[in-house]
């Protein structure tokens, strides 16, 4: 494209760094508008400045890729209401081997999860976690926060759904989802690899823990056993459960110690009877159980008191078990509500999981990204049954007017012609035919995402990327899914170039352990295992 009219470039380069500024730097002292508003700002400008015309900038606004987020979100939403991440996290720690074995379970964790939940998402529900896990464990912050975030900007390359320009390549590209896994994974593979042994090697001497783990003895967490999650052992093959003192239970099974405080919790097994009570069910025998101990208490207490029928057949009630008081039936009724609350808990969340797949078996089927997602979305607030506003209210409504305000100007910096123009002076060095242009158009791609964030390197480049590989009889999808490669991983290079970074950044800051990961900790690794990673990954790169 050539260069517009003189006015139209100055003011539209004004509006673009203005955008750019406020984007990258949300925190600026002489306009701290944040963002979201700083992105709108860019947008009116260039339409303010004549740059583009209104119509113009409403048809810039991709509804496919803003579709496509939302589904997404709300479908992490649900996710997390059904405890996955939880149960994640669980067997994240379950019979560790100390500290290395732990980072290596977070970059394999968080790699899975970004691909098909978005790293972002990924990092939002698992920072507090490790933060946890490593106060706990007494093991290093720094290796574990630097994991968790370059494994799920790595891994969320895997998939279109693993990160916003991921969402982009594949709608402008029109590659299937089976397509770009195929492409991309073995990359991926090899990339999440490379980072567990840079990790290691970086981080060695200080990840030694000669503390034995919490569940190294067999004790599994209660939410892994109820959810069927825990593996057949030798002491989970049979029932047991975890004794309380209560006032139900007989002086045996509740021993006092010379200061008066219980003697610890200790786990027995249960006949079925008591063990059916015990975890809030009612056998089959138990209106007769109650009847049967009212008329031995009656012989026993009340022997010389009046005929115990006088008050005990006034309270019985229509509970179709005849003999059952009002206070043993209402006792008797919470306990099979708690059930049936139980039961629906765990039908939803299968319903959850369920529709999940459905999704992904219709991405993989070469269905609508877009309106898979969306779908997807529906038929879960359905299923929930309930208002789904408090649900809505946690989808990332900001992010989706971000990316409209950030559609507007990029679409009015391409109108000035300067990214044009950029790129035909670089364009005949950085094809990817041969490892020159294959290198210098990757150190491009890697300084752009970090300057100008990944999305709006990819809105600038794609296009152009793809042209220039037609025109050297290169697979245009290998030159599309090289980009969304690069892109991806380029995030790990600096604190700044990956939202994913942030967000961790960001939580471990306002955690309890208020620990500072900074762009300064996160520099000395980011910067070599970036160059590394992209470096191993670009061979394994089809089309």
């Amino acid at each position: 494209m050539a260069w517009a009219e003189p006015w139209k470039v100055a003011l539209g380069c004004i509006a673009f760094v203005v955008w750019w500024i406020l984007a990258v730097f949300p925190a600026v002292p002489f306009l701290p508008i944040g963002r979201t508003a700083g992105s709108i700002l860019g947008a009116v400008l260039m339409v303010v400045f004549e740059v583009i015309s209104p119509n113009e900038a409403f048809q810039a606004i991709d509804l496919p890729i803003l579709a496509l987020l939302f589904g997404t979100m709300v479908l992490s939403i649900y996710l997390e209401r059904a405890s996955l991440f939880k149960y994640l996290g669980y067997l994240l720690s379950w019979k560790s081997r100390g500290g290395k074995d732990l980072l290596c379970r977070v970059c394999i964790l968080s790699a899975v999860c970004s691909a098909f939940f978005t790293n972002d998402t990924t990092c939002v529900v698992l920072t507090e976690f490790v933060l946890k896990m490593c106060k706990t464990k007494k093991l290093p912050m720094l290796p574990f926060l630097l994991a968790l975030a370059t494994s799920a900007n790595i891994g969320s390359a895997g998939t279109p759904i693993g990160n916003p320009q991921n969402l982009v390549i594949a709608v402008q590209s029109g590659i299937s989802f089976g397509k770009f896994i195929k492409g991309v994974i073995p990359a991926v593979l090899v990339g999440v690899g490379v980072n567990i042994v840079l990790l290691l090697a970086f981080y060695w001497k200080q990840l030694s823990d000669p503390r034995p783990d919490s569940t190294e003895d067999g004790v599994v967490p209660i939410e892994i056993q109820e959810a069927g999650l825990a593996p057949p052992t030798q002491d989970n093959k049979e029932l047991t459960a975890v004794v309380v003192p209560s006032s139900t239970q007989t002086p045996a099974h509740v021993e006092e110690s010379a200061s008066g405080a219980h003697a610890p919790v200790h786990s027995e097994k249960l006949e079925p009877s008591r063990s059916s009570r015990s975890m809030g069910h009612a056998s089959p025998n138990t209106g007769r159980e109650l009847y049967e101990r009212r008329l031995s208490m009656q012989s026993t207490g009340n022997a010389g008191a009046e005929s115990p029928a006088r008050s005990d057949i006034s309270l019985e009630i229509g509970t179709g078990m005849h003999g059952v008081t009002a206070r043993e039936s209402i006792t008797l009724r919470k306990g099979l509500a708690s059930v049936s609350k139980k039961t629906r808990t765990k039908v939803w969340r299968a319903s959850v999981y369920l529709v999940t797949l459905g999704f992904l078996a219709a991405l993989l089927g070469g269905l609508n990204l877009s309106w898979s997602a969306v779908t997807a979305a529906v038929v879960l607030m359905i299923l929930d049954f309930t208002d789904a506003g408090p649900s809505l209210e946690k989808v990332s409504y900001s992010l989706l007017v971000f990316f409209s305000g950030m559609f507007i100007a990029v679409e009015g910096f391409n109108k000035t012609g300067a990214p044009g123009e950029l790129w035909d002076a670089v364009e005949p060095h950085s094809r990817i035919e041969n490892i020159k242009g294959l290198t210098i158009l990757s150190l491009v791609v890697i300084v752009l995402s970090n300057v100008a964030s990944n999305v709006p390197t990819v809105l600038l480049l794609g296009a152009r990327v793809a042209a220039s590989a037609a025109q050297s009889n290169v697979s245009v999808a290998k030159a599309w899914l090289i980009l969304a490669w690069v892109s991806t991983v380029a995030g790990n290079l600096t604190l700044v170039g990956s939202a994913a970074n942030l967000i961790v950044s960001e939580q471990a800051r306002t955690a309890d352990v208020g620990y500072n990961f900074s762009f300064w900790k996160h520099l000395p690794f980011g910067f070599p295992s970036t160059l590394i990673v992209v470096a191993v990954g670009l061979p394994l790169i089809s089309g």
